[in-house]
């Protein structure tokens, strides 16, 4: 599974408020309920967030293998 615990402890350590990324970010308020637990947000979301926060996506995610792996295994074709 995907943790976005970094983003969040980014968020935290630059002092800025959730509002404040929406709008920095142009994401939603959706959007933002996901980064807040482990749901799936596109790179195109990760691409945005990195642009406004200037870092990279290893500070805003990190894989955590375990639990609901089964349910997320990539196909192949």
């Amino acid at each position: 599974m995907i943790s976005y615990k970094p983003f969040q402890k980014l968020l935290i350590d630059r002092e800025l408020k959730k509002n404040q990324i929406m709008e920095m970010a142009g994401i939603s308020g959706a959007t933002m309920a996901k980064l807040n637990t482990t749901e799936y947000v596109s790179l195109e979301i990760v691409d945005r967030l990195c642009k406004a926060l200037d870092c990279q996506p290893g500070d805003l995610l990190v894989y955590v293998p375990g639990e609901g792996d089964e349910n997320n295994h990539a196909k192949t074709v």
